[in-house]
């Protein structure tokens, strides 16, 4: 089998997965070695830039993901707006907020930060899977601590946590 034909096998992998898919699932699948997946995958996310498509490969929450080009969000808006979908509400974004930065954290360090009560808006998120419990705090009535999931990411595009924007960032793209 050529890279080519192995290299069209991984893609279709990552189409029909839907969901960030790891090389080691993908090694599990093909029975591929790690490291010629990896090469491949890197052969393949340059094709798809190259190319400057509709649709990207990007590493997504430890794995592999087809997502829209960023370059078109416009057209992806156009889309969603005649699909009715759940949004969030500005309390649900917030508190989500909140534990995307500050995590892991109990409900009543939410409800200081915010001013009000959060019961709504967590319960939201977990049903969601935005969110999930990761603890108890070491403290009297051992209130549960929350942290984002892996949802999370693949909610937002983030590879990881590190990508969050920072404060600065957001002043800059406020202003800019």
């Amino acid at each position: 089998m050529d890279n080519k034909e192995k290299k069209d096998i991984l893609e279709l992998l990552i189409f029909a997965s839907g969901e960030p898919l790891s090389i080691s699932s993908m090694k599990e699948i093909t029975g591929y070695p790690e490291e010629e997946i990896k090469a491949l995958l890197d052969e393949l996310i340059m094709e798809y830039d190259v190319r400057n498509g509709g649709v990207i490969i990007k590493e997504i929450a430890g794995g592999y993901q087809m997502i829209t080009n960023p370059q078109y969000a416009e057209w992806v808006k156009k889309v969603k707006r005649t699909v009715s979908q759940t949004r969030l509400s500005m309390a649900a974004l917030e508190t989500l907020a909140i534990i995307a930065y500050k995590q892991p954290i109990i409900k009543a360090e939410i409800d200081e930060i915010r001013g009000v009560n959060s019961d709504g808006a967590i319960k939201t998120l977990l049903e969601k899977r935005l969110i999930r419990i990761v603890g108890k705090k070491e403290a009297p009535g051992r209130p549960f601590l929350y942290g984002t999931t892996k949802e999370f990411l693949e909610y937002f595009g983030l590879k990881d946590l590190t990508e969050l924007p920072t404060l600065k960032d957001l002043s800059r793209e406020e202003f800019a």
